[in-house]
């Protein structure tokens, strides 16, 4: 399986890591859920290592399904307690 960097999912999605990142700081989030669409899934494990890496902070990946944003995850059940939940949507950026 070929590697995907963070820079080549960036060209074809606008992830706004910057502002996650932002937000994960500003909120001193150290345990963080991401859940992706399944377009975006094969890619979570890069950006969940990129915003790890630069947010310091432990990233968590929603593996179950996502029909948008009114979709949360119940994480009432998980032992560690979640700080921040990121939703991301599905929409490659447009070229023209």
């Amino acid at each position: 399986m070929q590697t995907v960097s963070i820079s080549d999912i960036e060209e074809k999605y606008e992830l706004e890591t910057d502002k996650i990142i932002r937000t994960i700081k500003k909120d001193k989030a150290k345990l963080v859920l991401l859940q992706f669409p399944d377009g975006l899934k094969p890619y979570s494990t890069t950006i969940a290592e990129e915003i790890e890496k630069k947010a310091d902070c432990k990233c968590l990946i929603w593996l179950g399904d996502c029909f948008g944003a009114c979709d949360v995850p119940d994480v009432s059940n998980l032992k560690q307690k979640i700080d921040l939940i990121i939703q991301f949507g599905h929409s490659a950026r447009n070229y023209k």
